[in-house]
């Protein structure tokens, strides 16, 4: 075999193995790094409480618009919802729809607690519980 040819077929190897490391398989452009949460409807939405181990029931629910500009309670509250991969920031200034719920399976001190789940376009955007009468017991979803 000539200098050449080994040096041709070694050049012809790596390309091909760059253009195999290049191309996609059928990949999606991105996946993100939290997929959206489901929540169009009650069973989508007590199912998202039930998989990280809250127990709940519908109370109430509201139609809301998400502030455009946080204030400081706010960006409190939306940075819990960065730590739970939830995307309430990309929502700001949506209207939107508050549902809360009594969580019947933790009761610290014997305090009633309630959940949360803030939705906009079928999408959990942000979660809590947090104590019905204690602003200070506030805990994430997950």
């Amino acid at each position: 075999m000539s200098k050449k040819f080994f040096l041709g077929f070694i050049t012809a190897a790596v390309l091909l193995c760059g253009v195999i490391l290049i191309l996609p398989e059928d990949k999606p452009d991105r996946i993100p790094a939290n997929p959206p949460v489901n929540a169009a409807d009650t069973d989508s939405r007590v199912g998202y409480f039930a998989s990280h181990g809250w127990e709940v029931e519908e109370i109430s629910s509201k139609d809301i618009t998400i502030p455009s500009d946080f204030s400081e309670s706010y960006e409190a509250y939306a940075v819990i919802q960065d730590k739970q991969g939830l995307p309430l920031r990309e929502y700001a200034g949506k209207s939107a729809k508050i549902y809360v719920y009594k969580v019947n399976n933790y009761s610290p001190d014997n305090k009633n607690m309630l959940a949360e789940l803030l939705v906009c376009d079928d999408t959990a955007v942000a979660s809590l519980v947090y104590g019905e009468n204690d602003s200070s017991l506030r805990l994430s979803v997950s």
